[in-house]
């Protein structure tokens, strides 16, 4: 049984705009069944750009049910049916918020037709409802309305399945959960997998020997252990799933820290379907400092206990060597001033013109300095002491990463329904962790490309 929906909103993201339209119409696979639409009082106004593309209005919606009181006819309504929509995961997670407001979690199988067409339909330049229906003729009554643009999902839908039957392909993407998993592990119980939460955590796949065979982490732990359990592509990861014979979890709230915990976890257990990240802890780190003409130096040494913090960190001195002389060669800097070739005078590079001559203070320590520092800047983190505040994993709680000194030291979870909290109560809740390259480079890149809830400097 299939749920085709579409819906209407305020605006693009789940956790700060409301639904003000959801049409569902209701199909057995063969023929429609029934339909069930209606405007929705989002409670907020619905911005002029909004209302021009979906022609609704706050006069429209303003005697509308709130969610909360169509909230239990969704349930029920959609109970034991996948939830089918173009670009389904716009509309299944505006479902899911607007469910998380009033402390149910919403949990039903999706299916995406935007997916499905690529798939079954490939070489259209543009998988839009709009304009793929065009192509497929397809007409849209109501277009940017919630009733008609889902009941052009669901001829699309029929459409797919048609063609679908018609070139012979494989049914799964139609089956049910508990035919789609019939080939696992006997040990491994469908229940289990479809009781795996939506939310941000790590996961672990062992053996019937309890043997601990792969850590992994996602922002939707059920969505990413699915995809492993699909995968019949290798040898390897065919051999992993047929050994899988139980799953457990662990919750993590912001994705962040499933990061860091995955990594740390893979260290401690190295597992043995993990490769990347199954590394012993960094023994050789680089350094910097200045010469006595204020040239920026580079060195490797052991990473020891003294209190000297390494820019970044490797497994051995090999790897150390080789990540500098590739570096040292992009950013045109001096052999000599990074440890790579010892003289009292010029270095090798610059007796073949690959350098300018800082060694023997021909150029400008401005110049050289920022060629440096741009190196530097790829692996350094923020070199004060800071906090980042960051969701929990629930609406009580957040999680707290400290950062020293540009060193990672460990995170932790605040209750925040206990009124003020200052640094103090922060920095205790941190467990220590330990400082490594990979942490390093998770939380630099996550800070250059996301976004957390909050920076605290200390």
């Amino acid at each position: 049984m299939y749920a085709i929906l579409d819906i209407e909103t305020t605006g693009g993201s789940p956790k700060a705009e409301k639904i003000t339209e959801i049409a569902i119409y209701f199909h057995d696979g063969e023929k429609l069944t029934d339909e069930w639409s209606t405007l929705v009082n989002p409670e907020k106004s619905i911005p002029p750009f909004i209302t021009g593309l979906t022609g609704i209005t706050n006069d429209m919606v303003a005697d509308a049910p709130k969610f909360y009181e169509i909230a239990k006819e969704i349930v029920e309504r959609t109970e034991g049916h996948i939830v089918v929509g173009h670009n389904v995961n716009f509309d299944y997670s505006f479902i899911k918020s607007e469910f998380n407001r009033l402390g149910y979690e919403y949990r039903r199988d999706t299916l995406c037709t935007v997916k499905l067409s690529k798939k079954i339909i490939p070489g259209h330049k543009s998988y839009s409802l709009g304009k793929l229906c065009g192509e497929l003729g397809i007409v849209i009554n109501d277009r940017h309305r919630a009733a008609g643009d889902a009941f052009a999902t669901v001829k699309l839908f029929e459409l797919l399945r048609e063609q679908s039957a018609h070139n012979g392909q494989p049914s799964d993407p139609w089956l049910p959960p508990a035919e789609k998993y019939k080939n696992l592990n006997g040990n491994l119980s469908v229940q289990d997998i479809e009781n795996l939460p939506e939310k941000a955590g790590t996961y672990y796949f062992y053996d019937e020997h309890n043997t601990l065979l792969y850590i992994g982490k996602s922002k939707s732990i059920r969505k990413r252990v699915l995809s492993h359990l699909g995968n019949d592509k290798g040898k390897r990861a065919l051999e992993m799933r047929e050994r899988i014979a139980s799953i457990s979890y662990e919750l993590t709230g912001s994705e962040l820290i499933a990061l860091l915990k995955e990594s740390e976890e893979i260290k401690q257990n190295k597992p043995i379907y993990n490769r990347a990240q199954r590394r012993s802890l960094s023994h050789w780190g680089l350094y910097s400092g200045k010469d006595s003409f204020g040239y920026i130096t580079l060195r490797l040494g052991r990473i020891s206990d003294n209190l000297e913090i390494p820019v970044t960190s490797f497994n051995n001195k090999t790897e150390a060597r080789e990540m500098l002389t590739r570096q040292v060669e992009k950013h045109w800097l001096c052999q000599k001033l990074c440890g790579l070739y010892v003289t009292d005078g010029a270095c090798f590079h610059h007796t073949i013109r690959q350098c300018n001559g800082a060694c023997v203070q021909k150029e400008s320590v401005k110049d050289y300095n920022s060629r440096v520092e741009e190196l530097l800047g790829k692996y350094r983190l923020d070199q004060g002491n800071m906090l980042i505040i960051d969701q929990g994993r629930n609406q009580e709680e957040r999680c707290v990463i400290r950062i020293e000194k540009g060193m990672y030291l460990g995170y932790g979870y605040l209750s925040i329904d206990q009124g003020y909290l200052g640094i103090e109560q922060m920095l205790e809740c941190v467990k220590p962790a330990l400082d490594n390259r990979d942490v390093r480079q998770i939380l630099s890149s996550w800070l250059r490309r996301n976004s957390v809830e909050k920076i605290l400097y200390y």
